[in-house]
C-alpha cells in the first residue's frame, strides 16, 4: 500500500536529501526500471544506502572514485532477496533518470518513479526481486493509473547510448506479463 505522503508502507524508509518537488501540474505518468550494484557485482553491501543519502566514502573502493559529489537517489531499491528500500517519497522528484526523454518529453525526473533493482547490466534477477517490483508495480499503478504497461521502461530507453541498465539480464516478458 502507499499511504498518502506517498511511501510504500511495506519498504524499509531510508530519507534521501536528493530530492526535490515536482514541476506544478506534473503528472506522475512513467515508470523507470534500473540496476545498481557497489562495486559493481557485489551485493549487500551498505554502499548503495550511502551513495542515495550522501554517505559514501569515496575512498573504500577505487570504483568509487567517479561517485564523488555525485548527488544521486531513486525511489526505490530491491535487494536481491526481495526486501524494498524507499529513499524518495513517490510524490516527489527523485534525481535517478539524468538527461532523458520519453514520447517527445524532456526531463523524465519531473514525471516518473525509479526503482533500482540490485544487480548489474549483464547480471540476471532473482525470483524474490521479481516478485517484489510486481507487487510494488501494482500498488503504483492502481495509485497513479497513467502509468501504464507502455509507460513501463528500462534506464536504457530514455537515455539509448548513455545508459544500458537494468540490462540484458532484466526478463521484460516475465516482468509484464506477471502484471496482466
Amino acid at each position: 500500500m502507499i499511504d498518502p505522503f506517498g511511501i510504500l508502507t511495506n519498504a524499509l524508509f531510508i530519507k534521501s536529501p536528493f530530492y526535490n518537488q515536482r514541476p506544478e501540474h506534473s503528472t506522475i505518468s512513467l515508470l523507470v526500471i534500473h540496476c545498481i550494484s557497489l562495486p559493481e557485482g557485489q551485493y549487500a553491501t551498505e554502499h548503495i544506502e550511502k551513495l542515495f543519502t550522501g554517505c559514501l566514502d569515496c575512498n573504500a573502493d577505487p570504483s568509487f572514485d567517479c561517485l564523488q559529489g555525485l548527488e544521486v537517489s531513486a525511489h526505490c531499491v530491491i535487494r536481491r532477496d526481495g526486501a524494498i528500500e524507499q529513499y524518495v517519497p513517490f510524490t516527489q522528484r527523485a534525481w535517478h533518470a539524468g538527461i532523458s526523454s520519453f514520447q517527445g518529453r524532456e526531463g523524465c525526473n519531473d514525471f516518473s518513479i525509479g526503482i533500482e533493482l540490485e544487480g548489474t547490466d549483464c547480471s540476471t534477477y532473482t525470483e524474490e526481486q521479481y516478485r517484489t517490483l510486481v507487487e510494488t508495480t501494482k500498488q503504483i499503478q492502481r495509485q497513479y493509473p497513467q502509468i501504464t504497461t507502455e509507460h513501463i521502461v528500462g534506464h536504457s530507453d530514455i537515455a539509448p547510448g548513455r545508459k544500458t541498465d537494468p540490462g540484458s539480464g532484466f526478463d521484460w516478458c516475465k516482468y509484464l506479463n506477471a502484471l496482466r
